[in-house]
């Protein structure tokens, strides 16, 4: 480990590198369990980092785009920051408003992205580094009910993987919904455009929005639509089509209904990986598969990055210089009792897995 930098009430935040055999190195913070770098090998072995990010905890403080973080108690957005369980109804923070219209989003203004977690580095029981994190977030924390303890592990696969590992146990009923928010570009960091990548999505299905990004209820197919990526498309091949879903996100930023039929909508899942995405990019020749135990995958495509932020590489995050395949369960199941639940409950333990596996052809 070593120094990440500063928070403002004087703790020191950590940087934990870990290295496979395969290839790949990610360096990880314990602030926000933030995925600083992950570096990876080209078809001709060519190492590029290929995660938005910044380096130093100074520049995360001062970010809002949740560059590599953890998200929670409840990632993506949760309308009006209000929902009702078991006869009560929370209010939660609104910290945004897509055209004007507030929601609760990731967690809310000091969301697990802003915890500074408890690390423990070790090696799995086959010799891969990993990195486990821990964060308690307390009754009422954010206006959730219950006590959440949660353990993120981190850790580096044999076939050049990072596999991260999420468990949650609650003293009271809660809504969780945790994810990992990278922004990848498989060119390297501050390269450019992540248009040219070519993505294919395993899923017939997506949750489409109003126009304050909260799902409709509908599971609509993606067939004939500008979200039918069930064969391979570039990410900028439809992205800027007059369709009004589109229009909503100022591109995608989705949530996709993965096809899976072994997912599983209960919290703790007893099904293995699915295949959720692959994303090719073709003049490096590397290649992003995610896996995950999830029953659905919010795909962004950095709609909001302006050029205001400045990235590892001294270069400013422009349009779209990043995408996001955010394994998860759908936005807003709070208040949606027909999508997978997200209540976890005294007693039931909250597991789930998500796999970012590189390869090069």
């Amino acid at each position: 480990m070593r120094s990440f930098g500063k928070l403002p009430d004087g703790r020191e935040a950590g940087l934990f590198t870990l290295e496979s055999a395969s290839g790949l190195r990610a360096d990880i913070t314990n602030y926000g369990g933030i995925i600083v770098r992950l570096l990876v090998p080209d078809r001709d072995g060519r190492i590029a980092d290929v995660t938005l990010g910044h380096d130093a905890t100074a520049d995360y403080l001062m970010s809002a785009s949740y560059f590599g973080a953890l998200v929670g108690r409840v990632g993506n957005r949760t309308a009006a920051g209000r929902f009702t369980l078991d006869g009560q109804t929370y209010t939660l923070a609104t910290n945004n408003s897509p055209a004007g219209i507030p929601c609760h989003l990731h967690g809310g203004q000091r969301g697990f992205d802003q915890a500074l977690w408890s690390a423990e580095p070790s090696t799995t029981g086959d010799g891969q580094p990993r990195l486990h994190l821990f964060h308690t977030s307390p009754d009422g924390d954010e206006g959730y009910p219950g006590t959440l303890r949660v353990i993120v592990c981190y850790s580096l696969t044999a076939d050049c993987g990072l596999r991260i590992d999420y468990i949650a146990t609650t003293d009271r009923a809660t809504p969780v919904a945790l994810t990992n928010h990278a922004y990848f570009n498989l060119r390297g960091d501050g390269t450019g455009d992540i248009l040219g990548h070519e993505l294919t999505l395993h899923a017939r299905r997506y949750t489409p929005v109003d126009a304050g990004l909260i799902p409709t209820g509908e599971l609509a197919p993606v067939a004939g639509t500008p979200f039918d990526f069930t064969t391979p498309h570039t990410i900028g091949e439809r992205i800027d089509h007059k369709h009004p879903q589109l229009e909503f996100g100022a591109g995608y930023d989705h949530n996709f209904v993965l096809d899976s039929d072994d997912h599983s909508p209960a919290l703790s899942p007893s099904n293995g990986l699915a295949l959720a995405a692959t994303v090719r990019e073709p003049t490096t020749g590397r290649v992003l598969d995610v896996l995950t135990t999830e029953p659905g995958v919010q795909f962004y495509t950095g709609n909001f990055l302006n050029g205001s932020q400045i990235g590892k590489s001294g270069r400013r995050y422009t349009h779209r210089s990043g995408f996001c395949l955010e394994t998860q369960h759908f936005p807003d199941s709070a208040n949606q009792p027909a999508f997978p639940s997200i209540i976890l409950r005294p007693g039931h333990t909250l597991r789930s897995t998500t796999v970012f596996r590189f390869r090069a052809e």
